[in-house]
């Protein structure tokens, strides 16, 4: 048996407001997860640069840990 059009109308919007919603929810998750690495990332440039000799230890800078972030997801996805 087929819906009313009205009806059938609000199954689509109500499809189409749920498949927004569940873009939305990954979309977050997926910057929460990229938070989260260059967060661990930096922690761990950040203590590895504390444990070496004052002679040995370098600056670190954006691009070190947003590579370093790029790598943690990529071994992490592998």
């Amino acid at each position: 048996m087929a819906l009313l059009p009205e009806m059938q109308a609000q199954v689509d919007m109500q499809n189409a407001m749920e498949d927004h919603r569940a873009s939305l929810q990954a979309a977050n998750a997926a910057k929460a997860q990229k938070m989260e690495a260059l967060r661990l990332a930096k922690e761990i440039l950040v203590e590895n640069r504390r444990t070496k000799p004052a002679a040995e230890a370098v600056d670190i800078d954006d691009a070190d840990v947003t590579n370093f972030a790029a790598a943690l997801t990529s071994f992490v996805n592998s």
